[in-house]
């Protein structure tokens, strides 16, 4: 379980939008401001922050956050796309990960690679 995480990013405005559209149907919300950094947080625990960057030649990192349905995925992926965003792979179980591994994979706008996973059995209508 990730309890928080921060992103250092080089247009906090931009990055803020872009996480707005994509977590809005994961229930997380920006919910604090720091300075220039920002604070989201969802329906449960943990946080994740994104800060202006420090180093222009940061690596690209790798976040997954937690779907509580496979709906939530297709939100994320839609909102994403909406946006104009490179998708890195479309909703689909991910099998070699496990039987029940349902997400899709983003780019942010630093070209963090972002992902909204949902480990739930498929149910009807979500």
């Amino acid at each position: 379980m990730i309890d928080h995480v921060s992103l250092q990013v080089s247009d906090v405005p931009v990055s803020t939008a872009f996480y707005e559209a994509v977590l809005a149907p994961l229930e997380i919300r920006p919910g604090h401001r720091d300075g220039a950094a920002v604070g989201f947080f969802g329906p449960g625990p943990g946080s994740f922050w994104i800060s202006p960057a420090r180093r222009p030649n940061d690596r690209e990192l790798h976040i997954a956050f937690a779907a509580g349905s496979r709906d939530q995925v297709q939100g994320f992926h839609q909102a994403a796309v909406a946006l104009g965003t490179e998708v890195l792979h479309a909703p689909r179980l991910f099998p070699e990960y496990d039987a029940d591994y349902f997400a899709a994979f983003v780019r942010d706008p630093d070209g963090h690679n972002i992902e909204a996973v949902c480990r739930r059995l498929a149910s009807p209508g979500g």
